[in-house]
C-alpha cells in the first residue's frame, strides 16, 4: 500500500530550523503545549519525590522545569535540540542554579546509564509522528524512531525510576510503542482533561512506565502487534492541513 505524505505544515514540526526560528522570535516567554503543570499536577505529583533527579525531554519554552523547581524538586535537567531554545531558557532562569539546560537529541542522550529517577515528556514524542498519515499503521521509520528514543529513556532511568509521557495520543495508538518488553518497564495510563466529555472538552493521556516492573499480558500483546505487517487497505482520504500550535498534536493523535 502506498503511503501518502503528511502535509508540509505538519512536517515542519520535525525540523530543527523551524524551532530555532520560532525560539529566536519568541525567546523564553512561557508557551505550554497541552497546558501548564497545574493541569496535570494531581496525576504527576504522586510519582515524584523531592530528591528525584528529573530529566525533561524537549523542554521548549515551557515553564514546566521551573515550576517543578519551585514546587520543591531542585534537581531538574532540561534538554532540547534547538540551541536557540536552550540559550533563551538558560538566560531566563539563570537565578535557579538547580536547573540545568543542555542542547541534546532525544535519540542519543549524552548521559550515563541509570542517571535519572524520573524522565518526563509533554508532547515531545508526538513530533516523531508528524509525518504519519494512518494512525493504525505507523511507518517502520516512525516506529524505529520512537523505539530508539524509548530505548534511550530506559537506559538512563535507574531501576525503580519512572518515565512519564503526557500526550494527546490515545492508548490504542500509543501503548503498542511503550509496551515493549525490551524496555524493562510496566505501563499504565490515565485519561485527564477539562470539561464534561462534550465536544468542547480538552482531553489528554498521562502514561507512567515504571522501570523494573513487568508488563501486563494484555500490554505485552499490544506491543507484539506493533511488529506485525499491516493488512492491505484502501487509501484514506487526505487529511485537512492542521492549524498551528497544539492542533498538530490533536491531528496526529499517535
Amino acid at each position: 500500500m502506498e503511503r501518502r505524505r503528511a502535509p508540509a505544515d505538519s512536517r515542519r514540526y520535525g525540523q530543527r530550523r523551524f524551532w530555532d526560528e520560532r525560539y529566536r522570535r519568541e525567546g523564553a516567554e512561557p508557551r505550554e503545549w497541552l497546558g501548564g503543570l497545574s493541569r496535570f499536577l494531581p496525576q504527576l505529583q504522586p510519582e515524584l519525590r523531592p530528591g528525584d533527579r528529573i530529566l525533561v525531554l524537549g523542554c521548549g519554552n515551557s515553564a514546566l522545569s521551573h515550576d517543578l523547581h519551585q514546587l520543591g524538586y531542585p534537581d531538574v535537567t532540561s534538554i532540547d535540540f534547538s540551541p536557540a531554545c536552550i540559550a533563551a531558557m538558560r538566560a531566563r532562569y539563570a537565578h535557579c542554579p538547580g536547573l540545568c539546560w543542555a542542547v541534546m537529541d532525544i535519540r542519543a542522550l549524552a548521559f550515563p546509564d541509570a542517571a535519572f529517577d524520573v524522565v518526563l515528556e509533554k508532547g515531545t514524542l508526538d513530533v516523531l509522528m508528524v509525518e504519519e498519515t494512518d494512525p493504525w499503521h505507523v511507518s517502520p521509520r516512525a516506529a524505529a524512531a520512537m523505539h530508539r528514543v524509548l530505548a534511550e529513556v530506559s537506559r538512563v532511568l535507574r531501576p525503580g525510576g519512572c518515565f512519564i509521557s503526557i500526550t494527546f495520543a490515545q492508548p490504542h495508538f500509543r501503548k503498542p510503542h511503550y509496551a515493549q518488553e525490551a524496555f524493562g518497564w510496566s505501563l499504565r495510563h490515565v485519561a485527564c482533561g477539562d470539561g464534561d466529555g462534550g465536544a468542547g472538552a480538552f482531553h489528554y493521556f498521562l502514561y507512567v512506565m515504571r522501570k523494573g516492573q513487568p508488563l501486563d499480558p494484555a500490554d505485552l500483546a499490544l506491543g507484539r502487534r506493533l511488529h506485525q505487517p499491516p493488512p492491505a487497505a484502501a487509501p484514506l482520504p487526505p487529511p485537512a492541513p492542521p492549524d498551528d500550535d497544539e492542533d498538530y498534536l490533536l491531528a496526529i493523535q499517535l
